[in-house]
């Protein structure tokens, strides 16, 4: 089946995330002054990574379908997978930004990241599995170092709360980092095999017929 349908889902859904995100954003009220905007700096610094979070997403999960010719069942649902944790990105980021970023709430936010990232993983498993291991996908992801340690990266992150929550905050923001210029394996590995000249024994055969 295309994948067209699923492109266009995710990108609803993104950006209903985002926009649930920000909503949780509320001017202060009759107050017009500097200082009114302190009590807001906690929501804003969780809201910041978050959009980064969803931006990158966003970014992968479009070169991932960019590399992708169709889609199946299992990819259908391995993509809704992904967009149930990312759905629950809003709710932590409130959470973190109401309670001044109390353990709990950054440790279920490092928590939510890391079943992400999982999901990513078999989302992208799923669609080499549907193209097989020869695809321009499976040759463009490889061994996926960056994937598994970011993995283990958010997991460094939420045994770091029970130190210091800003320690575990940090460390998602270092995933982030890593992850902030859109991954090109992918392009690269498309814009090699467009450059690449024509087999002999396709070209030949193409003259014959």
């Amino acid at each position: 089946m295309g994948k067209t349908r699923l492109e266009a889902f995710s990108d609803g859904v993104i950006a209903i995330i985002i926009t649930i995100t920000v909503l949780e954003l509320h001017a202060p009220q009759h107050d017009g002054n500097f200082h009114a905007l302190k009590p807001l700096v906690p929501f804003f610094i969780s809201y910041v990574l978050s959009f980064i979070y969803i931006g990158i997403y966003w970014n992968n999960h479009h070169h991932l379908m960019h590399a992708t010719q169709h889609v199946n069942g299992p990819v259908l649902w391995a993509n809704m997978h992904l967009l149930f944790w990312l759905s629950l990105v809003p709710f932590t980021t409130d959470w973190m930004g109401e309670s001044h970023f109390a353990a709990a709430p950054v440790a279920i936010y490092g928590a939510i990241l890391l079943m992400a990232g999982v999901a990513f993983r078999i989302l992208t498993w799923t669609l080499i599995r549907l193209h097989g291991p020869d695809s321009i996908l499976a040759r463009a992801v490889g061994n996926d170092r960056k994937g598994k340690a970011s993995i283990l990266i958010y997991a460094l992150g939420i045994c770091s709360v029970l130190v210091n929550p800003w320690a575990g905050f940090a460390i998602y923001a270092i995933v982030a980092m890593i992850w902030f210029i859109p991954d090109r394996r992918i392009a690269r590995r498309l814009a090699h095999e467009r450059s690449a000249p024509a087999h002999p024994d396709a070209t030949s055969s193409q003259q014959q017929t």
